[in-house]
């Protein structure tokens, strides 16, 4: 893997480090498609970042890439997100390794090979 791509429902910008580059929907164009997405993601091996229960569906029947990390969080002030997505980004970085699915909920995550 090459990088991270969060989607649309996601903040373009995060205040926190990873091991990867991180790109922005936003950079493939106006409102791309879940498609679109998916095949960006797959020609550049990328992780998605995501709400979007779509892709969480489309990987459980495919190979990665892309891979998916399918954040079940609801909703939180952006302040409240990037502290969360910090605190549990060490982990998903490590299981996303070995694991084409990531489910991430605010008490747990669960990875799924």
């Amino acid at each position: 893997m090459k990088g991270f791509l969060f989607d649309q429902n996601l903040p373009s910008r995060i205040s926190f480090q990873t091991s990867l580059p991180v790109h922005h929907v936003s950079e493939i164009g106006p409102n791309p498609t879940d498609t679109e997405v998916w095949n960006h993601g797959r020609k550049h091996e990328l992780v998605l970042v995501s709400k979007d229960a779509d892709f969480f569906h489309r990987i459980i029947s495919s190979q990665p890439p892309p891979w998916i990390v399918h954040l079940k969080i609801g909703n939180m002030r952006r302040a409240d997100f990037h502290r969360f997505l910090a605190g549990v980004w060490p982990k998903i970085e490590t299981l996303i390794k070995n694991h084409k699915l990531i489910a991430v909920y605010q008490d747990r995550i669960e990875a799924i090979s």
